[in-house]
């Protein structure tokens, strides 16, 4: 009788085992069916979506494609000229779009954005973290004010825009999060050891908020998060890429990249590689010793010569 409550325990234990692994098994089944039949793309007509670095580049790119989509589009960035530029391009094709200035190191700065754009627009429903500077250099020849500087951007940007939008979307258990990462926050490079750090640091970070929220006791499954992680984009930020297989291992087109992001947000996949395929090849990469992997990369010899 004394063994009984251990008994029970070690039944019920086992029970809860199996739950699991059942439960397990039907989300691998339904990834592996979604990878086969994905969802269809959400409808984005009614949605608020909030851009930082829409001044140009692939936030530009990304602006555009919502714009065409139906969505209101609140571009930030702290290029006044390049974020209006922006917000011309897609009221020129009929798009609703808002430009607001903003340092997003600056927390105070980004709690004001917020409370200015629910005011003159609405509830941000999408949110894209999209804010970056890749300084290029070999790590000993960074200065101090560029590191932090490139913390600041990358790594502080994201977390205060979270903050900022996060807990509207909690309050109405409805948004989603989308955070740009790159295959340098999946991989070491050269010349981009301070970059690679800050784009690690992003993946963490969603990875970490959606733990955080899964365990929260709120219902907070109506809150979606994107990590995008792209190769080489040709938007100007690579100066000096390095290919040895070119036909293979091509540099992104801008207007290709935009698309595949728009797709993710749309379908809300966890996390992409663009191109698609380099997330396999992330994978099995990674299950190599580190001096097999090092062999691997110098045959590959893929990287970037530093911009000065």
């Amino acid at each position: 009788m004394a063994d009984e409550p251990q008994i029970i325990y070690a039944i019920r234990l086992f029970f809860e085992i199996v739950w699991m692994l059942l439960r397990v098994d039907f989300e691998i089944i339904k990834s592996l069916f979604k990878s086969i039949l994905p969802s269809e793309p959400k409808d984005v007509n009614d949605d608020i979506i909030l851009i930082t670095g829409a001044g140009h580049g692939m936030g530009r790119e990304v602006a555009q494609r919502f714009g065409r989509l139906g969505a209101k589009v609140v571009c930030v960035d702290i290029n006044a000229k390049g974020n209006e530029e922006t917000v011309k391009l897609i009221k020129q094709e009929k798009g609703k779009a808002f430009s607001f200035e903003c340092d997003v190191t600056d927390r105070a700065a980004v709690m004001n954005l917020a409370e200015r754009v629910t005011s003159e627009v609405g509830e941000v429903t999408i949110l894209v973290n999209n804010a970056g500077i890749m300084p290029c250099k070999p790590v000993l020849r960074h200065s101090e004010k560029e590191i932090k500087t490139l913390m600041d951007i990358n790594v502080n940007g994201n977390l205060w825009m979270i903050q900022a939008f996060l807990p509207s979307m909690l309050e109405r258990n409805y948004g989603h999060i989308v955070a740009m990462s790159s295959m340098a926050g999946k991989m070491g490079l050269r010349n981009l050891v301070p970059y690679c750090g800050t784009k690690y640091a992003v993946r963490g970070i969603m990875e970490a908020l959606a733990v955080e929220l899964h365990e929260d006791p709120r219902d907070t499954n109506g809150i979606k998060f994107t990590t995008i992680c792209p190769y080489i984009v040709n938007t100007g930020l690579c100066h000096n890429p390095k290919i040895r297989f070119a036909g293979l291992m091509k540099t992104v087109d801008p207007g290709d990249a935009a698309d595949r992001i728009v797709d993710a947000i749309r379908r809300e996949y966890h996390e992409i590689t663009i191109p698609s395929d380099m997330y396999y090849t992330n994978k099995i990469f990674q299950l190599l010793p580190p001096a097999a992997g090092k062999l691997m990369t110098d045959f590959i010899g893929t990287g970037l010569d530093p911009h000065d």
